[in-house]
């Protein structure tokens, strides 16, 4: 478990909430553009001369950059300090969109949202390290769900935002708003993020070591399989509003941000959950979740209905904080390499929702089915943190034992 750094002790509340600021901005900017390809599904594909099946090729492609990504970057970059780290990658990242909105074809944008990818999870594993390192250990849980409030902000505000800009100008705007935010991010942090002259450093092949626990596979198992729903769900949105609730295409942005509402209220409900239940919430969570996502189809036939489910699917978001919480537990000396991973694990996620989803729907079950399949992956979620549990109990069990 990270604890308060030296540099802690040195900062006073305001600057602690400038970095928290600083790398919050920074998660801002990389869920405006991992969510904004599918908020602008339908203009992306009429912009690129490509089906809407293409554009989940997209999704995944970046989604494949993160699970690539950020187990490379986060072992490569093991010796470097941390501050140094979080620049370098959103440099990164803002090169990667600005690729992406200069894409001229599908092949070029299929590579550019590749390489976009390949810092997420790496920035936010290192960010998440430092939110909870400046902060007390009672508040850990609300440090690092703080990181990922701006992945949730980016939901309700930075998604709705690129959605209506790529509806009244084109969808490339998105990409380049993104690239402009990774580079404020990298200002803010330069700024405010001082080095930390005592962090503890490590070495690519101690953190290769210290990863390989089973309650470190676990927890990325759960992250992988268990969050895919959210991500089946919300790829196809658009579509399952238009066929199956009848709702006209420009009410979508509306949309993304009432899925935002729920990422917030997930987002700040999970860190409070979390520092009060520990790993406990994760399995509380996917109850939740299952709960959502087979209430989902039967309330996508109308618009009033459909509101509260997209709200609903929104707050499943939480289990990040949880399960991201559970790594800086179980990883040990592999901090870095574990809390990069979960990010891989989510994307991971966001690789085999959409492609779930595309298979039910492909079918002829129909958009609204995707809630079905996320209920089903839900649940092979809420069983391994079964298994999870009884590991610990065990461990406790025997400890106890040697102790008499």
């Amino acid at each position: 478990m990270p604890s308060p750094s030296s540099l802690a002790a040195t900062l006073n509340p305001r600057q602690r909430t400038l970095i928290l600021l600083a790398l919050s901005l920074g998660g801002f900017a990389i869920g405006t553009s991992e969510f904004a390809s599918m908020g602008l599904m339908l203009e992306i594909s009429r912009g690129l001369a490509i089906s809407e099946a293409q554009v989940g090729h997209l999704i995944s492609a970046y989604a494949i950059g993160v699970v690539v990504g950020a187990p490379l970057l986060a072992f490569a970059g093991a010796g470097v300090s941390r501050r140094t780290l979080l620049l370098w990658l959103m440099g990164f990242y803002a090169a990667g969109n600005l690729a992406s909105a200069l894409a001229p074809n599908y092949a070029s944008m299929l590579l550019a949202r590749f390489v976009a990818g390949l810092p997420h999870g790496a920035y936010f594993g290192v960010a998440m390290l430092v939110a909870a390192s400046i902060s007390p250990p009672e508040q850990r849980g609300a440090a690092v769900s703080r990181v990922l409030l701006g992945l949730s902000i980016a939901i309700l505000v930075g998604n709705p935002l690129t959605t209506w800009l790529g509806q009244q100008f084109v969808w490339r705007t998105a990409f380049a708003l993104v690239s402009l935010l990774a580079l404020a991010t990298v200002a803010m942090l330069a700024r405010h993020l001082r080095p930390d002259p005592d962090e503890v450093r490590t070495t690519p092949m101690r953190e290769l070591r210290a990863f390989n626990r089973p309650q470190v596979w676990l927890a990325l198992a759960i992250g992988a399989i268990g969050f895919a729903g959210m991500f089946c769900v919300f790829t196809y949105l658009a579509p399952t509003l238009v066929d199956v609730t009848g709702v006209d295409e420009r009410w979508m942005p509306v949309a993304v941000g009432l899925f935002g509402v729920g990422a917030i209220i997930g987002n700040v409900a999970g860190g409070k959950l979390v520092d009060r239940l520990q790993f406990r919430a994760a399995g509380v969570l996917l109850a939740w979740s299952i709960l959502v996502l087979m209430l989902f189809p039967l309330a996508a036939g109308s618009a009033w209905t459909m509101a509260p489910a997209i709200i609903a699917v929104g707050t499943m978001g939480a289990l990040a904080v949880a399960l991201q919480t559970r790594l800086m537990d179980a990883a040990g000396e592999a901090q870095t390499l574990a809390a990069a991973s979960n990010h891989a694990a989510f994307n991971t996620a966001n690789a085999l929702g959409p492609w779930l989803g595309g298979m039910a729907i492909g079918a002829g079950f129909g958009h609204a089915s995707t809630g079905y399949v996320g209920a089903a992956t839900a649940a092979v979620g809420l069983l391994l943190w079964v298994v999870a549990m009884r590991l610990d109990r065990r461990r406790a069990a025997r400890a106890l034992a040697c102790c008499r």
